[in-house]
C-alpha cells in the first residue's frame, strides 16, 4: 500500500497533498479492520489523529501570523506523533495488519520529522 509515488518528486514535497494522501490511506486502512470492543476506540482515535495532521497543516498554511503558523504546525506534529502510537496499538490488536501499520507508521514518523524541521527552521529565523 504505497503512500506516495516515489517517482513523483513534486508531490513528495507538497505537504498539503502528502498529508491528504496520508489521511486517505489511513481511512482506506481502517475500513478493512475488524470492529471489536478493542479495535473500535483505537480506530476512532487513529482516524481523528491521522486526518487532523492535514487539517492543521492547511490551517497553518493559511495562518495570518507567524505565531499562529507555528502553533498549527506544532499541532500537526503532535497529531502525526500521536498517529504513530495508535498504529502501534492497532498492530498489537490486529497482528495481521503489521505490514500496513509499519508503512503508515513510517509516513507518520516522516511527517513528524518534517514538521519538527519546519518548527526548528522557523524558530531560528524569528
Amino acid at each position: 500500500m504505497p503512500i506516495q509515488n516515489p517517482n513523483d518528486k513534486k508531490k513528495k514535497y507538497d505537504l498539503e497533498e502528502r498529508t491528504a494522501v496520508f489521511g486517505e490511506a489511513v481511512l482506506d486502512f481502517v475500513k478493512q479492520l475488524p470492529v471489536t470492543v478493542i479495535t473500535r476506540p483505537l480506530i476512532s482515535q487513529l482516524v481523528r489523529s491521522a486526518t487532523s495532521v492535514g487539517a492543521n497543516y492547511m490551517e497553518a498554511d493559511a495562518a495570518s501570523t507567524k505565531k499562529d503558523f507555528r502553533h498549527k504546525i506544532s499541532i500537526s506534529k503532535k497529531e502525526a506523533k500521536e498517529t504513530t502510537h495508535w498504529l502501534r496499538m492497532i498492530a498489537k490488536a490486529c497482528p495481521e495488519t503489521g505490514d500496513t501499520c509499519r508503512i503508515l507508521w513510517k509516513e507518520a514518523h516522516e511527517l513528524t520529522l518534517i514538521f519538527s524541521a519546519i518548527l526548528n527552521s522557523k524558530s531560528s529565523k524569528d
